[in-house]
């Protein structure tokens, strides 16, 4: 297909999409700060990350007709304003789950002080990033309790643990749930006062799901034993600077950046483009496995990645939480599944 005048807005800091959308019309690579009403006022379609609001604040003098967002997240798109507009939504489920899934698993494994067949892991939202977290907790011999409100609803079965189960048996509890009003502060002072045995506490999902403040006094009161941080409130420049001392794993906001969950995300985020404004499927040079391994074992978890490395970046420069996320270096997975 010829250029066919189309206007894309995309987020410079989308990685491998330099030069695919050109062939068919005008792109301008903008920042963040850059994407304001003016700057996308005459686009046909926006790519995003999770810090550009995609609202009637920017986009309600545009002509934008599709909005795709690189990430899992939608939380920063107005879902039901676009709707009301007609503009299409897209995002990129299950994009970043392997990386989650690792980075958790190397988290667990810096942190565990006795053999993993005593712990009994609680994990809480079991979409995408839960179920590999689930799978791969068993295959290391750990008791796993899963709780999932919504799935449970729909699908039944007694596999099913309450919060207040997971709060009193659970030795690492670790959320992967969407930011809604459901979820908001779900681990608060009240959740952290009902936990029983001192567990590990992860938020690798959305940083208001975890009560950063609450969270804070339950580590300083014995209750939580260890705090594993990559979401947080506040962020990028104001994170709670006790939870970022007290914590034994901060990052910022980078659990989900492996080569492989990038590439899927711009390749979902594409091919819904392409869908949306009647262009033929875009072709990527990246080739990557479509799932997480199969089968892993703690020596290449702890192999494929650090954790404490990218904790001793931040703590040294929390000032510095943006820049570090945008420049990080994207690591690969544990193990590598089935080509797509």
């Amino acid at each position: 297909m010829a250029n066919s005048g189309l206007h894309f807005v995309v987020d410079k800091n989308i990685p491998f999409l330099k030069g695919l959308l050109e062939p068919f019309g005008q792109v301008d690579y903008l920042t963040e700060p850059e994407m304001t009403p003016e700057s996308v006022s005459d686009a046909d379609a926006l790519l995003v990350r999770t810090r550009t609001k995609c609202n009637e604040a920017l986009l309600g003098g545009s002509k934008c007709r599709f909005v795709g967002t690189c990430t899992i997240g939608t939380d920063h798109l107005d879902l039901p304003w676009l709707a009301t507009r007609g503009i299409i939504a897209a995002n990129a489920p299950g994009c970043n789950a392997p990386a989650v899934a690792q980075y958790v698993m190397a988290s667990i494994l810096k942190l565990h002080n006795r053999p993993l067949s005593q712990y009994t892991i609680g994990i809480v939202g079991v979409g995408n990033v839960g179920r590999i977290v689930a799978e791969w907790a068993r295959q290391l011999d750990m008791r796993v309790l899963l709780n999932d409100p919504p799935r449970q609803k729909a699908e039944g079965g007694d596999c099913w643990s309450s919060l207040e189960e997971i709060a009193a048996e659970a030795d690492i509890i670790t959320f992967h749930t969407p930011l809604d009003a459901t979820t908001r502060h779900l681990a608060d002072a009240a959740f952290f006062a009902s936990l029983r045995r001192a567990p590990i506490i992860i938020n690798a999902a959305r940083g208001p799901v975890v009560d950063n403040t609450a969270l804070v006094e339950a580590i300083k009161s014995g209750n939580v034993s260890h705090a594993v941080i990559d979401c947080w409130e506040g962020e990028p420049s104001d994170l709670n600077p006790d939870l970022l001392r007290l914590a034994d794993i901060a990052t910022p906001h980078i659990a989900g950046y492996s080569f492989e969950g990038k590439v899927r995300a711009t390749r979902m985020a594409l091919d819904a483009l392409c869908t949306a404004l009647g262009l033929p499927r875009i072709e990527m040079e990246e080739k990557v496995p479509a799932s997480a391994a199969e089968s892993v074992n703690a020596n290449a978890i702890l192999r494929s990645y650090d954790p404490m490395t990218d904790t001793k970046t931040l703590k040294s420069a929390p000032e510095n939480f943006e820049t570090l996320r945008n420049t990080y270096k994207l690591r690969h997975e544990t193990a590598a599944g089935k080509i797509d």
